[in-house]
C-alpha cells in the first residue's frame, strides 16, 4: 500500500469554506502576500495556505473564490474535484493553490477522524534540523549572515549566490563553515531572482564550498562540463514537480529539494517521496515564504520523511526585515499533542 493510499479514504466532510489574506514585510525586500484556505466541517477546521507571489492573484481569489462545492468527500475524490478547477491561469501557480486546497482537506480529514499525520501512517514525529535561506541585500555584504552568527553561532545557511557576489564575500563566507546549500536559481525566467548561468561564479562556488548542496544549476555546454565531476551534490527544486521531472535530469540525483506547495496534489508529492526513498535519493524540505500554517505542513512532512537534512524550513521570524531577541534554533522540537496536518 502506497502512502498515499493510506490517507485517500480519509472521510471529509465539508460545510463552508473561508479565506483570508495575510501580508508581511520580508528580509528579502518585498512584501509577501498568501491566502488561508479554510474548510469547515463537523466543528472543525482544516487550514491550508496559498503560496502564489503574485499579490494581485490573492487578492481578486479573496474577493471571488472558486471552490468544490460542499460536501462528503474521500480525499481522493476532493482531490479530484479540486484538480479539475481553474484555479490559477499559471500551471504552477495552479499547484500552487491546489497544494492550499488539498493540504487543507487533509488537515480537516485527519481533525474530524482525531488523529494526526504521524500516527495515520504508523509513525511518530523526529525533530527537524532547519537552514536559514537569506538574501544579502544589493550590493551583497556579510552583514545579515554576521548579525545572526553573532545571535546564534550554530545556524546554517542557504544562500543565493548571483553574480554580484565579490571573491572577498565569497572567501568571508566559507570561512563560517555553515553554508548547507547554495541556490543557483539557474531555472527562474522573469522573476526578481533570476540569475543567469555565471561560469565564473559557477566554478568559485564550487571550489570554495566543496561540501554544500548546489541547487538548480543552469545547464549550458559550459556549466554541464563544469558540473559533471560534482554531480553527487547537485540537487533540483524548480524544475520537479513529480516523478517524471526526477526521471528526465540529465543525470541520476543524488539529493533533492521536497517543496510540497510545487507537487500541486498530495498524490504526486508523496509518490515523489516513496520514489526517492527507493531510489536511494536524499531530501531535504523547503519552503515557499509560508507566513501561516503552511510553515506547520512544511515541518511536519520534513519531520516525518527527511528531518535530518538540511532542511530550508525555517520559522518564519528568521524571513523579518528586523531579527527578534528570541527565535527558535535548529533542530525544532516536535508539538506534544498534534492534531491534523498542523505541527505547533
Amino acid at each position: 500500500m502506497t502512502l498515499y493510499d493510506q490517507l485517500a479514504q480519509l472521510p471529509i466532510t465539508i460545510e463552508r469554506y473561508d479565506v483570508s489574506l495575510t501580508e508581511r514585510a520580508t528580509s528579502s525586500g518585498f512584501t509577501r502576500t498568501t491566502t488561508t484556505i479554510e474548510l469547515h466541517g463537523e466543528n472543525a477546521v482544516g487550514y491550508g495556505e496559498d503560496v502564489i507571489y503574485d499579490n494581485e492573484r490573492h487578492y481578486s481569489f479573496v474577493d471571488q473564490p472558486t471552490t468544490p462545492p460542499p460536501g462528503s468527500y474521500t480525499h481522493r475524490t476532493f482531490s479530484k474535484a479540486v484538480g479539475a478547477l481553474a484555479l490559477a491561469p499559471d500551471p504552477t501557480e495552479q499547484a500552487y493553490r491546489r497544494w492550499g486546497f488539498e493540504s487543507a482537506a487533509l488537515d480537516l480529514a485527519l481533525k474530524q477522524d482525531g488523529t494526526n499525520f504521524a500516527a495515520v501512517l504508523g509513525e511518530e514525529y523526529d525533530p527537524v534540523r532547519f537552514v536559514v535561506s537569506t538574501r544579502l541585500g544589493d550590493p551583497p555584504t556579510f552583514e545579515r549572515i554576521e548579525t545572526l552568527l553573532e545571535r546564534y553561532p550554530s545556524t546554517e545557511f542557504k544562500l543565493d549566490p548571483t553574480s554580484e557576489w565579490t571573491p572577498t564575500l565569497i572567501d568571508r563566507l566559507a570561512e563560517t563553515g555553515r553554508v548547507r546549500i547554495l541556490d543557483l536559481k539557474g531555472h527562474y525566467e522573469g522573476t526578481e531572482v533570476d540569475q543567469p548561468p555565471d561560469l565564473e561564479l559557477y566554478e568559485r562556488v564550487l571550489e570554495r564550498f566543496p561540501e554544500a548542496i548546489v541547487e538548480d544549476p543552469a545547464l549550458t555546454d559550459a556549466t554541464e562540463e563544469l558540473l559533471a565531476p560534482n554531480t553527487e551534490r547537485i540537487s533540483w527544486d524548480a524544475p520537479i514537480h513529480g516523478v517524471t521531472d526526477i526521471e528526465a535530469l540529465p543525470f541520476e540525483p543524488a539529493v533533492l529539494n521536497i517543496k510540497p506547495s510545487r507537487f500541486g496534489s498530495l498524490e504526486s508529492l508523496l509518490e515523489t517521496i516513496e520514489h526517492c526513498q527507493s531510489n536511494g535519493i536524499e531530501m531535504y524540505g523547503g519552503g515557499q515564504f509560508e507566513l501561516g500554517v503552511g510553515r506547520e505542513h512544511v515541518h511536519a512532512l520534513a519531520s516525518m520523511f527527511y528531518p535530518h537534512g538540511a532542511n530550508d524550513v525555517a520559522p518564519t521570524a528568521y524571513n523579518d526585515p528586523e531579527l527578534t531577541a528570541e527565535l527558535p534554533t535548529s533542530p525544532l522540537s516536535p508539538p506534544r499533542q498534534p492534531t491534523g496536518l498542523g505541527w505547533s
